[in-house]
């Protein structure tokens, strides 16, 4: 029978390479009493290390988060233009049940979608 696979909190990776980082004990002493092998450890500590520098980060904030945030932003976006054009398709194709017919269309004129994003990056709305 195959050994279950074991899951590790993020505090509890946190408190173990915190503790190999003050270099009280080995690594080895470390990973026997929390019954981990040494290379787990010392990867662990090398993790905590490379992500020091996120913590002081200019804006407070970790790079992955700025970085998600500006993904979201660019997403919110792209729907918004996605939903402007699949509108204006859908007014145009008179062929939505219940949808505008071609008498109903005759005064109208359609904006080109470029006209719309210009018009939504000058109000400043993200979509």
């Amino acid at each position: 029978m195959a050994k279950k696979r074991r899951r590790f909190t993020p505090e509890f990776k946190a408190r173990v390479a915190l503790e190999a980082l003050r270099e009280r004990d080995s690594v080895q002493a470390i990973a026997r009493r929390h019954k981990l092998h040494p290379n787990q450890v010392s990867t662990w500590k090398r993790q905590l290390l490379d992500a020091v520098p996120e913590v002081f980060a200019q804006d407070g904030r970790p790079k992955l988060a700025r970085e998600h945030e500006v993904k979201v932003h660019d997403l919110h976006a792209k729907i918004g233009e996605l939903t402007v054009e699949r509108d204006f398709f859908r007014r145009g194709s008179g062929t939505e049940p219940g949808g505008a017919d071609a008498d109903d269309r005759a005064g109208w004129t359609a904006e080109p979608v470029e006209s719309v994003r210009a018009a939504g990056r000058e109000t400043g709305s993200s979509g």
